[in-house]
């Protein structure tokens, strides 16, 4: 059973977000094929995929390595993504279905329940799904296909303060699902941009982490879906 390249291009750039693989060090195809228990050729199509997102870069004589992104860099992200959100939320308000609503209103229940208990520990994924459901709601595959790896760069080059994910974020989501669900693009668009405006001033340059051993993946290959 052949497994698909996006399945194990999902694994590792999963775990480099989590800081699996140190900036800079090297993925050797044969490694990669053994930690996730695949063949070389699915390895080799996902680090092609993982080069043109940005997470993976070739060097002469190294072969693959970890991406080692300056901090002028890091900095372009969040100022792209302050442009592109605000466009997948007007679009979202215009082309969004029920299904689309019935998850953002999910998500923002969710996350403002546990932000009110205190269980903080998983609402920065809590955010990153709602955003990620605006995405898919605005019915435009580019602009998504353009979002959903710039959000996984920015968790990997970023700390977020705690105070990101308070009841005021949570606040400001619920206020963006309403303008969609009431259709309205542009108030949706304006409360995106003040929303991802004020998280911006939350985030923390990552310290690179130097000299450490590879530690134990936490991402599996999916292959649920080859067995369906």
């Amino acid at each position: 059973m052949r497994v698909p390249a996006h399945s194990v291009c999902t694994a590792i750039r999963d775990d480099i977000v989590a800081g699996v693989y140190e900036r800079g060090g090297r993925l050797t195809e044969e490694l990669l094929a053994r930690r996730y228990g695949v063949s070389r050729v699915p390895v080799r199509e996902a680090l092609r995929t993982l080069e043109a997102e940005g997470f993976v870069v070739t060097r002469r004589h190294a072969g693959a390595c970890v991406a080692e992104p300056t901090e002028q860099e890091a900095a372009d992200l969040l100022e792209v993504r302050t442009l592109l959100e605000p466009l997948a939320a007007a679009r979202a308000a215009q082309r969004r279905t029920d299904a689309h609503l019935k998850v953002l209103r999910g998500l923002v229940r969710l996350g403002q329940e546990r932000s009110r208990s205190g269980r903080g520990e998983d609402l920065r994924s809590l955010g990153g799904w709602f955003h990620e459901t605006l995405a898919q709601a605005s019915g435009s595959p580019g602009l998504t296909a353009l979002l959903t790896p710039l959000r996984h760069k920015i968790a990997w080059m970023y700390v977020v303060e705690p105070s990101a994910a308070s009841d005021e974020s949570w606040s400001e989501h619920a206020a963006i699902a309403d303008a969609v669900a009431r259709r309205d693009a542009e108030r949706a668009r304006t409360l995106t941009a003040a929303h991802v405006e004020r998280a911006r001033t939350a985030h923390r340059l990552r310290p690179a982490r130097r000299g450490g051993r590879v530690r134990d993946s936490q991402h599996a290959v999916n292959t649920v879906s080859l067995r369906n």
